[in-house]
């Protein structure tokens, strides 16, 4: 592909994948309220998943995406349903640590395919991908090899976005030493992801 095209497509990205929403509000509040060092399969299913987004444009599956309209839906009230879950968890988490313990972390499965469900179940993402990429790219000229290069942009500029958010999310919770404020951090960790969770039930 013509690298401006690829540059266009990455600028896109960074605004559309850079601005909050419920992905980017689930992302920080769980490293708020856990950590980082668990939310690399919460990451990588939301990376895949806007790869799945990228490959069904690209691929003309819009149409196909379409017609299993229901199990899009399905996919969106799992994760709307899962991140509610997260909610009361966080509201409810115990605030007593000692020796840097972390209550008990979420399984990885788990997490992926919260990951995954938020992801898929977004709107904003679905119409980047099937309405507005379209507008950017004549997807009708991209070859198998345009498509790897899409998906390595695309790649390249979400891992900068999320790791960000991380950082950003991690020097947070570095200042939350108290009990009290460990409480605190828990309830606006809860009450973001319910929000997220609202977002996308909303849409």
């Amino acid at each position: 592909m013509e690298p401006t095209s690829l540059l266009i497509f990455a600028g896109a990205l960074l605004v559309a994948a850079g601005s909050p929403g419920p992905s980017i509000a689930a992302l920080v509040a769980r490293v708020i309220s856990k950590g980082f060092r668990d939310v690399l399969p919460f990451l990588a299913a939301m990376w895949i998943g806007e790869a799945i987004w990228l490959s069904l444009a690209v691929f003309g599956l819009a149409v196909v995406a379409q017609s299993f309209h229901l199990a899009f839906v399905i996919v969106k009230w799992a994760g709307v349903a899962y991140l509610a879950y997260l909610a009361w968890k966080m509201w409810t988490a115990p605030v007593a640590v000692r020796d840097g313990e972390m209550p008990r972390e979420d399984s990885p499965v788990k997490l992926f395919f919260a990951g995954m469900g938020v992801t898929l179940g977004n709107p904003k993402i679905m119409m980047f991908y099937l309405a507005l990429l379209p507008t950017i790219i004549d997807l009708a000229s991209v070859s198998v090899v345009g498509w790897v290069e899409l998906t390595l942009t695309m790649a390249i500029v979400l891992v900068a976005i999320d790791i960000a958010w991380v950082i950003a999310a991690a020097q947070a919770r570095r200042l939350l030493k108290s009990q009290r404020a460990m409480k605190i951090a828990n309830r606006v960790s809860a009450t973001t992801m319910a929000g997220a969770a609202a977002a996308i039930a909303a849409r």
